[in-house]
């Protein structure tokens, strides 16, 4: 393992799309958020048509700060959001927070103890333990499938490569050239830095709080599909 790298600032990134209803109260839980490291928060409002886009604009005009708030025209995927943010960040280390309310960020302090104690340089969350028991049968089936090609895939023991949290440095992100545009883009992450053989990956459990697809969960089975793919493309192609 390389040495880890010190963590000074911390680059939230929020991609978010269709969700008025929870972003505000997201966006007031990380800017709460107590850390021994300074933080800046990036919101990416991906095409949002359900009065998303008119909410930020409102709350956060140009200039707030501590925010950037930036708008994609139209849809392009949470994988997209996250690299329009990724370049426009200032931070030594990056974390994805979802716009919904299925991730908390009071799990950051965990999630960070590893690197600032110099003990990892990537740390993922992991649902196994705390979050699990909540999910509906399918869904379960379908993580435990993608998290064990993963581990079969990569020589890996990872408990759930599917967790929306990983947190790892930025210039890293950067050298791994993530293409995914969609939901694919965990998979692509966790795999491009597998292949590497230099970042061991740190699981630490996180709570979890999943919605129905009523409520406003966006990904679906066809999502699992190009999990899938991409995995496999990472593993054999060039």
């Amino acid at each position: 393992m390389t040495a880890a790298r010190p963590l000074q600032k911390l680059s939230v990134i929020l991609p978010c799309y269709n969700e008025k209803s929870t972003v505000l109260q997201v966006i007031d839980k990380v800017a709460a958020l107590r850390l021994p490291v300074k933080k800046e928060l990036l919101i990416v409002c991906d095409g949002s048509t359900d009065g998303t886009k008119e909410l930020l604009r409102e709350r956060f005009p140009e200039g707030s700060p501590g925010i950037t708030v930036i708008y994609h025209r139209k849809n392009l995927g949470k994988g997209a959001a996250v690299r329009t943010a990724a370049a426009r960040a200032t931070g030594d280390y990056l974390i994805v927070q979802d716009a919904d309310l299925e991730l908390d960020p009071e799990d950051y302090a965990p999630l960070l103890a590893p690197v600032l104690e110099g003990r990892a340089e990537v740390v993922f969350g992991s649902r196994a333990l705390k979050g699990f028991g909540k999910l509906r049968p399918l869904s379960l089936l379908a993580n435990r499938i993608v998290t064990t090609l993963t581990n079969l895939l990569y020589g890996s023991k990872l408990t759930d490569q599917a967790c929306g949290y990983k947190l790892l440095p930025l210039e890293l992100f950067r050298k791994l050239d993530i293409e995914s545009s969609g939901f694919e883009f965990c998979a692509e992450i966790a795999a491009k830095i597998l292949k590497t053989g230099r970042y061991p990956i740190t699981e630490v459990d996180v709570n979890y709080h999943p919605r129905s697809y009523e409520q406003g969960k966006k990904i679906k089975w066809l999502d699992g599909f190009v999990v899938v793919w991409t995995l496999l493309k990472q593993r054999f192609l060039p």
